[in-house]
């Protein structure tokens, strides 16, 4: 008995470790006097995001955000896809060494140790300050884990769905597109939430390569949103990051409510 209730009184104050920064973002925006303290507002205003939209570069920020996630999103489903169907139904010598080989140093070679030959080669592709770059560069360190993830889920489904479309005359890729696919959307759907989680809290990979203030996502232009001392302008900032949120949240419930996230094979039971 009171070694559950210790385990009860642990996941209450862990709850509440976890609660109390959410709370203070949910309640900050609205104070005209914002504090640090977790409070309801002394006075309720929304004046806060009024600064926000007048900001230069915070609206602007958002849709550079969007636009990397969603740039990024495309080429890791796409290529994990393509990689991930290869890999599962062709028999290649080596191959589960050769994934988990790319899972390891996917994961050991972090995009900080290896940012330096990775901004030379970006310059040497004339690729510096474009979002192109950036996409290429959030693409090629997220894709080893999504293939990874991905071929689990290939694997399960069963070879008999496609041997009737071999039999049609189907290519590969008209297998893997109107078969294979539709099948495989919770495992696609669950890699695109992840993939464009990573990308919207990113900061050093756009930071080094962006330049141009107009063209740097959400995650570097939050660090801007401080007083002339150096003090953080928490009006500025809560209100900022409860924006930042609100996408990923509402991506994920969506995804969520229609997928489910369930890793446990190509068809449900």
């Amino acid at each position: 008995m009171a070694l559950r209730v210790l385990a009860y009184v642990g996941l209450g104050v862990g709850t509440a470790l976890f609660a109390l920064p959410l709370l203070w973002l949910l309640s900050t925006p609205f104070d005209a006097a914002p504090r640090y303290a977790v409070r309801p507002p002394s006075e309720f205003t929304l004046g806060n995001f009024g600064e926000i939209g007048r900001n230069p570069y915070a609206v602007s920020s958002l849709v550079n955000s969007v636009v990397l996630a969603l740039g990024t999103m495309v080429v890791v489903v796409v290529a994990a896809a393509l990689a991930a169907y290869a890999l599962s139904r062709v028999r290649l010598p080596g191959r589960d060494a050769l994934l988990y080989a790319l899972l390891l140093l996917s994961s050991v070679i972090t995009g900080t140790a290896a940012m330096v030959p990775i901004f030379l080669l970006i310059f040497q592709l004339n690729l510096i300050d474009t979002r192109a770059g950036v996409i290429l560069v959030l693409s090629g360190g997220l894709l080893p884990a999504a293939i990874f993830l991905l071929k689990d889920f290939i694997d399960t489904i069963p070879r008999s769905y496609e041997e009737s479309a071999r039999v049609f005359g189907a290519s590969p890729l008209q297998i893997l597109r109107h078969i294979v696919a539709p099948v495989a959307r919770p495992g696609l759907a669950t890699i695109a939430v992840w993939t464009m989680v990573q990308v919207w809290g990113s900061f050093l990979t756009p930071f080094i390569l962006l330049r141009d203030p107009t063209k740097q996502p959400a995650a570097v232009v939050v660090r801007t949103l401080y007083t002339e001392g150096g003090s953080p302008n928490l009006a500025l900032i809560s209100s900022f990051s409860l924006l930042y949120s609100v996408p990923v949240v509402l991506m994920y419930l969506f995804a969520w409510g229609r997928y489910g996230f369930r890793f446990h094979g190509g068809i449900k039971s």
